[in-house]
């Protein structure tokens, strides 16, 4: 059953993109997981061929497409067995922010090096003492006149390293209510004020550089400052009915590699002299796993279908988003349980599969806030 019918447009950029990723992006997988960072050369690389933020406008150097090449580019992506290259994350939850909200001298000035790959965004939302609770934020934003002094600090930042420019949440000391007093500004690296702490060492997503950020009394401009003050919290709820879609796909598409090569290793390797795969325990596992994974698919493609519509589907994402992400938890831990002993050695491409899916029920809010949005919004 198709529900997304791509086009020959679409295909033709899947096609492009595969090409890709099998001579720019496999072969160099293992160096960049020891290295705990992608070089930005790659990131250029994506742009050059048009694999960076397929969505915005052509006026600022997109191809002007639907949701679904962003899509095809996770789909794609996914098969590489990496993280660090999170083109999901700059093209689908950030840029998005600048292309919505920035003023046009904004958009003027960062979306054509987003879809270069010039540019690399980051997210700045996650503080060290706030939790999932975004209104909670310590982050001080006082504007003085046409200038901004930014103090505070954000952590768990993907593409932290790397990135040229961030989008981040701030809030106004002076409003007492905390929901209007949060705003969203964007700040080019090297600005005075704004540094970089240690790149973290995670469980995970190795080749992903994830950093700690400080603002000590860093003046940005006030035109820096994505929409109206004091919006921002509602702009960051509008936004992430996509963030929620986005992470949704990718845990999918985990699922998705992980069952493919649970697969094909038990259809190659014997055990009691004869194929895994041909154990009748060893076959149950597999088709509930392949029935959880298909299931899911069928789910989040309506759901693309959907968003791509413009419908209002904040409970369907929220759902997506937990469901799936513990879904690719859940394959995984199958997974390398038939696998026995191999499984268990840093060779096993599963090993890194595994590590890499578990944070996804933590980020982009828990999966225990999400079912509490779910809740909310179902008038529970």
């Amino acid at each position: 059953m198709e529900i997304l019918n791509y086009t020959p447009k679409h295909e033709d950029f899947r096609q492009r993109l595969k090409a890709f990723c099998e001579t720019d992006v496999i072969p160099r997988v293992d160096r960049w997981e020891e290295d705990h960072i992608v070089p930005k050369s790659i990131w250029r690389k994506m742009g050059a061929g048009g694999f960076l933020c397929p969505t915005v406008d052509p006026a600022y150097g997109g191809l002007g497409g639907d949701f679904r090449y962003s899509v095809i580019v996770t789909e794609e992506l996914s098969r590489t067995a990496h993280t660090g290259l999170a083109a999901a994350l700059h093209s689908d939850v950030v840029v998005p922010y600048i292309e919505t909200y920035g003023s046009e001298a904004l958009k003027q000035k960062y979306l054509p090096g987003c879809v270069s790959g010039e540019c690399i965004t980051a997210v700045g939302m996650t503080e060290p003492d706030a939790g999932s609770d975004l209104a909670g934020m310590k982050t001080t934003a006082e504007e003085e006149g046409d200038i901004v002094v930014v103090n505070g600090s954000k952590t768990f930042i993907s593409n932290g390293i790397n990135c040229d420019l961030l989008v981040f949440a701030a809030k106004d000391p002076a409003v007492e209510n905390k929901y209007e007093a949060v705003s969203l500004y964007v700040v080019e690296d090297g600005t005075q004020g704004f540094t970089r702490g240690r790149k973290l060492d995670k469980m995970g997503w190795h080749s992903q550089d994830t950093a700690e950020l400080f603002f000590s009394n860093c003046r940005i401009p006030v035109g820096n400052r994505l929409g109206e003050k004091g919006m921002g919290f509602l702009m960051l709820m509008e936004k992430l009915q996509q963030e929620r879609l986005t992470c949704a796909l990718g845990a999918v598409c985990g699922a998705e590699r992980i069952l493919e090569w649970a697969m094909d290793f038990c259809r190659k390797n014997n055990r009691g002299g004869r194929p895994l795969s041909k154990s009748q325990a060893v076959q149950f596992e597999l088709v509930e796993m392949a029935a959880d994974v298909k299931v899911g698919r069928t789910f989040v493609d309506k759901l693309v279908a959907d968003h791509i519509e413009k419908k209002n589907i904040v409970i369907e994402t929220s759902m997506a988003k937990f469901w799936t992400t513990d879904l690719a938890n859940r394959t995984a831990d199958r997974a390398l349980s038939i696998l026995g002993n191999f499984g268990t050695v840093e060779s096993c491409p599963l090993v890194r599969a595994w590590r890499d899916v578990r944070v996804m029920s933590i980020f982009a809010g828990t999966n225990e806030i999400m079912k509490g949005i779910a809740a909310k919004f179902m008038g529970l």
